[in-house]
């Protein structure tokens, strides 16, 4: 394929075909050109039943899709994940600890490892343990699931916290810590999301919604004033940060100033309980490993009715954490209670008679569908005795709830594929899908990872916004591997090139 390079404003894409059920609505099916002006489709013909100008992309057959989105992302977490040691393939507390003893020292005199996941681990962390391997230097490792650091005493030395005996901290705690090793000298950030941005960009993103841990708006408007245009963005704000969002008449949806259409303002993220893997999500049966632990609410419900109401007042719509069944059914009680409007991040553990209720109150389910592969034996373990649904997909489908699709980088690598292969095939390895009955067809999953997913509507139709992605393989008919690699030739952002294969 040829092509205008990146950054050219494309006219017309020439000789693509439609991937999406889009194809239905053309009264022939072939090739088609797709002609774009002021960041729009504005027409589609069977290939050369219109003259084309200006910068033509030659399709050659390419199947196009909408533009995909990332629902869930913490974006300078993730972009310095890169610059972290990775520990995703540590089997055992001892490994990580060793692994940490080699890994490097950066600007601010510190060691930062990620990734681990210690729910898999035959042994557990302790302070001794890592003392032992990383001696003076600050050491911290972040939990894949993030809800849990591990540091060495020369880190909680720095950091000022109490030191446990198994050096871990967890929840509110650990997102403090977090917050400080994310906040990186401006300059550092903004090259780590610019790169990590093109990284995404080759995977057919043309947005996401930031859930940073801090006040990105400013991050945002100094991002784009210096140049920053590979993705639109919806930046989340938190509780701490309520009360300057309102006075600042920060509303969902709205603009950044500055900004033109590419960053807009997002929701207020709360988090209402932990996570599987820290063993901190609430349940209503006890954790297989620890009965007596039913995880934790860490939002009490009046509080959580009285963030929902002052952020509907002041025209914020609420995306609320919830893994396990409790959260879930305290966070859809609350949405109840108050009229607002949002999602429900994560929704990793569904009593069967809230399912409906998603629909019914108007509140997307944004999920993460390779984190039930991720999280599938530790799932079958902990959560053994639980009675409700792990990980559903096509049970809030079929019962009418919008799905979401994201990643929760860095606990995920940020690829849409990874997402839609998940939902589709329900296995990553040469093992049997999980919760087969759980699966969701192509076109759900295709939807889902776009703009407000299955309810957004976006779609390859005059008219539609310009986000398009051109793909080397049609998803409708590609098997698992090629899903879960899918080629990606070209990804556009209101018709301007942001990446070429």
């Amino acid at each position: 394929m040829t092509a205008p390079g990146i950054g050219a404003h494309v006219a017309a894409l020439r000789g693509v075909r439609i991937a999406t059920a889009d194809r239905r609505l053309l009264a022939v099916d072939g090739p088609v050109d797709v002609l774009i002006a002021d960041g729009r489709i504005v027409d589609i013909a069977p290939t050369g039943a219109l003259p084309l100008r200006g910068e033509v992309w030659e399709g050659d057959g390419a199947w196009i899709i909408p533009g995909l989105w990332d629902h869930h992302v913490h974006t300078v977490q993730w972009a310095l994940a890169a610059q972290r040691q990775d520990l995703s393939e540590a089997a055992s507390a001892t490994e990580a600890a060793a692994l940490m003893a080699d890994a490097p020292t950066l600007g601010d005199e510190r060691r930062i490892g990620t990734g681990f996941r210690d729910v898999r681990w035959p042994d557990r962390p302790s302070l001794a343990l890592l003392d032992e391997h990383t001696g003076g230097i600050p050491t911290y490792l972040v939990n894949a699931d993030v809800h849990s650091v591990w540091l060495n005493s020369a880190a909680f030395r720095r950091e000022g916290f109490d030191a446990p005996l198994d050096g871990v901290l967890r929840e509110e705690d650990a997102f403090e810590v977090s917050r400080r090793l994310n906040a990186a000298d401006p300059l550092v950030a903004d090259l780590a999301v610019a790169e990590a941005a093109r990284r995404a960009a080759a995977r057919g993103v043309v947005g996401l919604v930031d859930f940073d841990m801090a006040w990105t708006a400013e991050s945002w408007g100094r991002r784009v004033a210096a140049g920053f245009d590979t993705h639109r963005v919806e930046f989340a704000v938190y509780p701490p940060d309520l009360d300057r969002a309102i006075a600042e008449g920060l509303v969902t949806g709205d603009p950044l100033a500055g900004t033109g259409d590419l960053v807009r303002v997002g929701p207020l993220k709360i988090i209402s309980d932990g996570s599987l893997g820290t063993r901190t999500a609430a349940t209503s049966a006890g954790y297989a490993d620890d009965p007596h632990n039913h995880g934790v609410l860490t939002v009490p419900a009046a509080r959580l009715q009285e963030l929902l109401l002052r952020a509907t007042g002041a025209g914020l719509g609420v995306a609320l954490h919830a893994i396990g069944d409790v959260a879930v059914s305290a966070a859809l009680d609350a949405f109840t209670a108050t009229g607002a409007h949002g999602t429900i991040e994560h929704a990793q553990l569904v009593r069967h008679a809230d399912l409906a209720r998603f629909a019914r109150l108007g509140v997307a389910a944004s999920v993460q569908p390779q984190h039930a592969l991720d999280d599938r034996d530790a799932a079958d373990a902990l959560w053994a005795a639980q009675s409700a649904i792990p990980y559903p997909l096509a049970s809030l489908h079929r019962a009418g709830a919008s799905l979401r699709f994201g990643s929760d980088a860095p606990v995920a690598p940020l690829d849409p594929w990874h997402a839609i292969s998940a939902a589709v095939v329900r296995s990553d390895d040469d093992r049997e899908p999980w919760h087969p009955e759980e699966r969701i067809d192509v076109e759900t999953a295709l939807a889902a990872s776009t703009r407000g997913g299955t309810g957004g509507g976006a779609a390859v139709l005059p008219g539609a916004v310009a986000d398009l992605v051109l793909l080397g393989a049609d998803p409708a008919t590609a098997d698992a591997g090629t899903l879960r690699a899918m080629p990606v030739a070209a990804t556009l952002v209101g018709g301007r090139i942001t990446h070429e294969g």
